[in-house]
């Protein structure tokens, strides 16, 4: 995938932990497309396109990740993140717009809602960083070493990188894709960006809302790849009984990313939970 003049984030607001970078796309009622980690919105770009004929879609990358301002000492964590995306939302002037958001986006979502009152629509959670535990043994090996990785020759992060992203499809990628999601991570920049995303990942984030997440008040929608090798699909079923109100669909031959290993099933569910 690459960029299009439609989907290319030409738009930029100042959140308190950087510049973000975004656009949208399309007419109609608002989704707001969020994206995880070590990822960025161009997961979303084909589903964008899929929906912008009946939504105005909004894409953007978390300060920290893919075109956004990556820089040295900068807080990327749950906390922060959720701050930017409560401005960004103010910014856009949304009353409630649909929110779609996988993985690491799906806790910054929960945490708006739930603890900055924002309004969505509806919410549909993707294979979502949610309930402990989360997170990979490379995520612990890097929280406990992050100067070690931090100075890995290129050649081996680059390695790292595309090793990492690759065990999150349960079916091979696109050679450009796979080049695509990982770019922002090489040079001196990129690196240090990602290491510091994975460094800053702190599972209280999420302890601190898992009892509250019966109170959303707007219909829920949980998708799971039934392959995920990163979140257990156990807990797509634990987190839709923790909300109690949302329905859970799981997608056979798809892993944790299933923008591309299921993009049709995918658009498909979102579309049916939109219109709905």
């Amino acid at each position: 995938m690459t960029d299009t003049p439609a989907t290319a984030l030409t738009e930029t607001f100042e959140a308190p932990n950087g510049r973000i970078a975004w656009t949208r796309i399309g007419e109609g009622p608002a989704v707001v497309l969020m994206h995880g980690t070590p990822f960025s919105s161009a997961v979303w770009r084909d589903i964008a396109a899929a929906l912008a004929p009946r939504h105005t879609v909004y894409l953007w990358d978390m300060p920290g990740y893919g075109r956004s301002q990556m820089h040295p000492d900068q807080d990327v964590g749950l906390a922060a993140q959720q701050q930017a995306f409560t401005r960004l939302l103010a910014h856009w002037d949304l009353e409630a717009p649909a929110v779609v958001a996988h993985d690491f986006g799906g806790a910054v979502a929960l945490r708006s809602a739930l603890l900055d009152g924002a309004a969505y629509s509806r919410l549909a959670l993707v294979d979502a960083v949610s309930l402990r535990p989360w997170g990979s043994d490379l995520f612990r090996l890097v929280a406990a070493h992050p100067d070690v990785f931090s100075a890995l020759p290129a050649p081996m992060h680059r390695a790292l990188v595309e090793a990492y992203i690759a065990s999150a499809a349960h079916r091979p990628l696109r050679a450009a894709d796979a080049a695509e999601l990982a770019d922002p991570w090489l040079g001196a920049t990129g690196q240090a960006a990602f290491y510091r995303q994975i460094a800053q990942a702190d599972e209280r984030h999420t302890a601190e809302i898992e009892d509250d997440l019966h109170r959303l008040p707007m219909p829920v929608t949980v998708v799971w790849g039934q392959n995920d090798a990163w979140l257990a699909p156990s807990i797509g079923h634990r987190l839709a009984r923790a909300i109690g109100h949302a329905r859970l669909h799981t997608v056979p031959g798809a892993g944790h990313l299933i923008q591309h290993d299921a993009p049709a099933q995918l658009t498909g569910l979102i579309t049916d939970f939109l219109g709905r």
